[in-house]
């Protein structure tokens, strides 16, 4: 069963503001929090009131109230426009650092106010030593933080929802499996999530709280109302279940430690996230599989939360291979992971995983245990692998994967070395091709002939070479798609006493009628398309394996315009 913890913070716009300014200097725009203030929004009728501070609530303004009557109401009235941007990346902001407590925390939708988070906290509470202290180290630290918040702890959100925002005690626990009605049944309509217009009906009817509800016969209200009444209503009961849009999807591998003392030092960090992968390691290895992917979570004192991807190349469990990646990516990221006060929480979740076959450890008992993911050519190019991707960053390390290509110039293409291994076909002793190709052909200097005509003394790059054996020709073409058709003479419109190409005539020349004229521009239009299908002839070249009088071989090229060194062999 789940357990729904709801945190609601009262006017979150106004202490998002005041919060965001205080970390700003001083200037004359500086709104003052001792007066009364409010942020607007635009509307119909003029600008309305979208938050209000308390201060300004004591003066009897409230939300959805004119501005203009504001003024009227409380000279000197602070207004600033509201930055709904700002106030949802801050949101979500918060919603990161409360991954702390449990990994479910969803973000208040618009119907729901926008203005707090949902955490399901099933399984999590003994962590901070249960329920009651979950909350009170939730609501301590946020007003740490500035922020003050009322938090209910129910089986459902709509009851969670509905008591932070109107039960009495502003710290409230719905015993698990309890039953929600009494907690619920002195509530307001609003609680259940209700649009203004439909609340005002129900009042006018009689029904002005959720109690007047509960009970009743169900068909007259699915007749005469909303269906979102009796949704709302059994939402909150535990009647229908609610799903909540999580900021991530809860990892199945997670482990998370709230430290004593906060650590700033990168060998701490390191420790810590060691201990946390050997924590995984009995979960892995019972369900067969290895981490592809891993995400350590740095939690600071301040609120801040800084995250660290890791991925690798292969599937693994070894501790000490994830504690080296993780000191690599803290040397590389340096300075821009700053520690502030320290980190309090350290979490870490295997994103991805995959299966993994069981490999021997070691012969005998006697022998020393050895690294499971390391046997092996494939462990040690996995561990390269990964080792160069956290020390210079993700994307950087690359490799070459085979490619169908008439030119085999462009038979290999560069993938990110994290793809599986590639499969490169067997080589064709008929035919030859340099491990080495030149980015451009360059030309050679032929100094002499043989009686066939073929090249046998050369010049390359200054230094000369006479050829003893040349093998060939292979002959290939270039692909005729990705030839450029040849320019092509265009049709002179002056033919038909048009003018230049593209102007319209005036008048119709002399000599020539209406008839004659859409004749010729019709002749003119297909002459255009026959051109416009003509392929231009692949271009052909010749290749040649040249071994010369050093032992040195080359990978030569004919064409039209002459001899080109294309490749060198070992």
């Amino acid at each position: 069963m789940s357990r729904i913890v709801s945190i609601w913070l009262p006017r979150w716009p106004i202490q998002r503001f005041l919060i965001a300014q205080s970390k700003t200097p001083k200037s004359p725009e500086t709104v003052d929090p001792r007066s009364p203030f409010v942020l607007t929004v635009d509307a119909s009728g003029g600008p309305r009131i979208a938050s209000a501070s308390r201060l300004a609530e004591e003066e009897g303004l409230a939300a959805g109230g004119l501005v203009a009557d504001a003024r009227a109401k409380v000279p000197g009235l602070q207004t600033r426009p509201l930055v709904a941007e700002a106030d949802a990346s801050a949101l979500h902001r918060l919603g990161l650092w409360v991954l702390r407590y449990t990994p479910s925390v969803a973000v208040y939708r618009e119907a729901d106010g926008a203005d707090g988070l949902f955490l399901d906290i099933a399984g999590a509470s003994h962590l901070a030593g249960g329920e009651e202290a979950l909350l009170a180290d939730i609501v301590k630290r946020l007003r740490h933080f500035s922020l003050g918040a009322r938090i209910a702890l129910a089986d459902t959100p709509g009851a969670a929802w509905a008591l932070s925002r109107f039960h009495p005690q502003a710290s409230f626990i719905l015993p698990e499996g309890a039953d929600p009605g009494p907690a619920l049944a002195g509530l307001p309509m609003a609680a259940l999530r209700l649009p203004d217009g439909l609340c005002q009906t129900l009042r006018r009817l009689g029904f002005r709280q959720v109690g007047d509800l509960i009970g009743k016969p169900r068909a007259p209200f699915a007749s005469r109302f909303d269906p979102l009444l009796l949704k709302r209503l059994d939402q909150a009961m535990a009647i229908r279940d609610e799903a909540l849009a999580l900021l991530e999807p809860p990892p199945f591998y997670h482990r998370s430690r709230q430290l004593l003392e906060p650590v700033v030092s990168q060998t701490a960090v390191v420790h810590v996230a060691t201990r946390l992968m050997q924590d995984l390691v009995p979960l892995l290895t019972r369900d067969g599989v290895g981490a592809r992917v891993l995400q350590l979570r740095l939690f600071r004192v301040d609120g801040e939360v800084r995250t660290i991807h890791i991925g690798l190349a292969c599937a693994t469990r070894d501790p000490s291979h994830v504690a080296r990646l993780v000191a690599l990516d803290l040397e590389r990221l340096g300075e821009t992971i700053d520690a502030g006060f320290g980190f309090e929480t350290i979490g870490l979740a295997a994103t991805r995983t995959e299966k993994v076959g069981n490999r021997q450890d070691r012969l005998s008992l006697r022998e020393g245990p050895r690294r499971p993911d390391v046997a092996g050519l494939a462990g040690r190019r996995s561990e390269l692998i990964d080792a160069l991707r956290q020390r210079l960053g993700p994307g950087a390390v690359r490799q070459l994967h085979p490619e169908e290509r008439h030119d085999p110039a462009r038979a290999e293409t560069e993938r990110d070395a994290e793809e599986v291994e590639p499969t490169w076909p067997r080589p064709d002793p008929s035919r030859l091709r340099p491990p080495l190709f030149l980015d451009r052909p360059e030309p050679l200097q032929i100094i002499a002939t043989r009686p066939d005509g073929l090249p046998g003394h050369f010049r390359w790059r200054g230094a000369p070479h006479r050829i003893i054996e040349l093998q060939g020709p292979e002959r290939i073409a270039a692909p005729w798609w990705e030839q450029t058709a040849p320019a092509l003479p265009t049709v002179a419109k002056e033919e038909f006493g048009w003018g230049k190409t593209g102007d319209v005539p005036a008048s119709i020349p002399a000599g020539e009628t209406t008839a004659s004229q859409k004749r010729n521009r019709f002749e003119d239009n297909e002459a255009g398309r026959e051109r416009s299908v003509l392929l231009p002839a692949p271009m052909r070249q010749d290749h040649y394996v040249a071994e010369t009088q050093d032992g040195q071989r080359f990978w030569l090229c004919r064409e039209a315009e002459g001899w080109f060194m294309r490749g060198l062999f070992a």
